[in-house]
């Protein structure tokens, strides 16, 4: 209803896209073409003839929704300031291209042609108009005016057909003569400038004759103009005064003055038009301009299928891009793995500079604890005290056995090796038994003790240089030193391995991004309104969106083989620096490693020095009370032997 009584304003043409597109939405789901199951009886009347024409076909009534939209946009131009170079021509030209010329006889090739050729030729005025205003340049105004020229004259030879002429009746003689009047007379305004322009030039002899041609043109218009309002006629006046004038002078100046010859127009470059208007697009399912698809929770089967099918192009497109990724990934992460090299690590030399935290951690707690080396001094001191001690009481006591145990083989060998006489002392043996016991513990004590003393001298250096200053400790720990070449070479290196970096991290965001525009894209709104037959073409074009981020993966992909190369290359200038600093680290780990193993050998070092302590401690004790017992019973051998021998003094006979 607001559609066949819109207002003559801008509100009226949006009335009319928006209806137009709403029918272009419905066509695309319920089957009202001509001879389809939905088709309904269309009437509008003829714009000529006054008859009502009918057809079934909903493309009639879009036909007819068009014409008038073009009709009120030239309506609006007539009305509006001659400024703008948009025309209604978009609308008729939209009809004329995708619709059938058979609905009525308003609607035929030649009157969508006259209607076409009339609007463009209209813009092209204001066009004119605005250029004169701004005082172009004169052959660009002469090639404009040519222009409306040539946009009249396809509307003149429209005119001119028998079936245009049979169909408009008065109306195309006078518009015939009209146009015809408007031909002469830009042609008129065209010579004029190009006269201009060979004033410019100091051609005065062209000058002339394109003068002499536009008062010629003017004087043809002037005669199609009978008949035409006073406005027009007091244009042409204006003109007249103006081309006269202009002639009149330069044929003086060249009679007087210049004495050039006047070339033949037909010996001149002809002026060729310059087309700079543009009809207005018509996109019957722009949603701008359509507003809401109010039939968009009808999608038809088709529309699904044909959706369903999108889908598997737009897999294909993904595993084709996917597939080229994942070849090249496989080469770079092969050549990387064969490489060995870490962009973290290739450029260590900044863990020189510091003292690692781990033996930071071990320098925080020595520097609470400044007694720790001189307590651990004293702890093997009186470990070694002891053990000397018992050491020297078990030599004691094995001396004794061994003395009286040469005494007693004297006896024996005095008294003629008799065997023992029976009265001994007791406890020699259990003495000389439990000695030995002792004199074994004490050989095994030794061992580890002499080991511990060994560890004690290995750590004591490196816990006091640990609970020392900082200073030393960094001092002590292993720095490479590079030359200003080897620098070079590791920042060629890092810069190429940043580059490989970029680039991977460049193809995961252009996958990443290429995989969430297909999981967005959804045409099937658009397949709605789509003939099946242009469902290809659509395709196509909808696949288009895609080939940016392909080219810009394409130039990724392709810089891989550079990339790599450059890394090779400065990978064999790193060969040599990287085995200096290769060597220079494992020094520098293994100091690390021996200070944090010195520290945290010292409890395991006080634990077994406080071990040996008391373990020596108790022998001690033992060794001491043995000594005792050993006296007692060596005095008591060596008692018990006297007896004996002066028994058998006694009974030998005097010498």
């Amino acid at each position: 209803q607001s559609a066949v009584s819109v207002p003559r304003d801008f509100e009226g043409c949006s009335t009319l896209r928006k209806y137009l597109g709403q029918l272009h939405f419905l066509q695309s789901r319920i089957p009202m073409g001509q001879g389809q199951d939905a088709a309904v009886p269309v009437t509008w009347t003829e714009i000529f003839s006054g008859k009502a024409v009918t057809h079934e076909d909903i493309k009639y009534e879009q036909a007819c929704v068009l014409y008038n939209l073009g009709a009120l946009h030239s309506m609006l131009g007539a009305m509006d300031k001659r400024v703008s170079e948009e025309c209604a021509a978009g609308a008729f030209t939209y009809l004329r291209d995708h619709f059938p010329h058979s609905y009525s006889v308003d609607m035929s090739h030649q009157i969508l042609s006259l209607n076409i050729n009339l609007m463009l030729g209209q813009a092209q005025e204001c066009l004119l108009e605005k250029s004169m205003l701004d005082n172009r340049k004169s052959f660009l105004v002469a090639r404009i005016s040519a222009q409306v020229v040539d946009y009249y004259k396809e509307a003149c030879r429209a005119l001119e057909n028998s079936e245009t002429a049979s169909l408009l009746g008065k109306i195309q003689k006078d518009w015939k003569k009209l146009v015809q009047m408007k031909i002469y007379y830009f042609a008129a305004v065209a010579h004029l400038h190009m006269g201009k322009q060979a004033e410019e030039q100091q051609k005065f002899g062209e000058r002339v004759i394109y003068f002499q041609s536009a008062l010629d043109k003017l004087n043809e218009a002037i005669k199609l103009a009978k008949g035409q309002p006073e406005t027009v006629q007091e244009a042409l006046r204006f003109t007249m005064d103006v081309i006269g004038g202009k002639y009149n002078s330069a044929k003086k100046d060249n009679d007087f003055i210049y004495h050039e010859a006047v070339p033949a127009l037909d010996t001149l470059q002809s002026v060729k038009g310059a087309p700079l208007v543009k009809a207005l697009p018509v996109n019957p399912t722009d949603p701008a301009v359509t507003g809401p698809d109010i039939f968009a929770k009808l999608v038809p089967m088709a529309a699904h299928e044909a959706s369903s099918l999108y889908s598997e192009e737009k897999a294909k497109l993904l595993r084709d891009v996917m597939a080229k990724i994942e070849a090249k990934n496989e080469v770079l992460d092969q050549f990387m793995d064969s490489m060995q090299l870490d962009p973290e690590t290739v450029d260590n030399l900044d863990m020189y500079n510091h003292i690692p935290p781990v033996l930071m951690e071990k320098c925080a707690a020595l520097s609470v604890r400044p007694d720790t080396v001189r307590n651990l001094v004293q702890s093997m001191q009186v470990l070694s005290g002891v053990f000397t001690d018992v050491e020297a009481s078990l030599k004691e006591i094995r001396d004794l056995l061994e003395e009286d145990e040469a005494q007693e083989r004297k006896l024996q060998e005095l008294l003629g090796r008799v065997p023992p006489a029976p009265g001994s002392p007791p406890g020699l043996a259990e003495v000389s038994k439990e000695c030995s016991k002792y004199l074994e513990l004490h050989e095994k004590a030794s061992f580890t003790n002499t080991e511990l003393h060994r560890a004690m001298n290995l750590h004591l250096g490196n816990l006091r240089l640990l609970g020392g200053p900082l200073e030393q400790v960094r001092a002590a720990l292993p720095t490479p030193t590079l030359s200003e070449d080897d620098k070079q070479v590791l920042q060629n290196l890092k810069r190429i391995l940043a580059k490989v970096q970029e680039m991977r991290d460049q193809r995961m965001s252009l996958e990443q991004q290429l995989r969430e525009m297909i999981q967005k894209d959804d045409i099937t709104t658009s397949l709605v309104t789509t003939d099946r037959s242009e469902m290809k073409k659509l395709f196509e074009e909808q696949l288009k969106k895609y080939d940016q981020l392909k080219v810009y993966l394409e130039q990724n992909l392709a810089a891989q083989e550079n990339v790599l190369k450059a890394l090779t290359d400065a990978n064999v200038k790193y060969a040599a620096v990287r085995k200096a600093l290769a060597e220079v680290e494992h020094k520098w780990n293994t100091t690390v490693q021996t200070l944090v193993a010195s520290y945290e050998a010292y409890e395991d070092l006080m634990k077994k020095s406080q071990e040996g302590k008391d373990f020596y401690t108790d022998l001690e004790g033992k060794a001491a009370k043995l000594l005792e017992r050993a006296r007692a019973v060596c005095q008591a051998s060596e008692a018990h032997r006297q007896q004996l021998l002066e028994r058998e003094l006694k009974k030998q006979p005097p010498p």
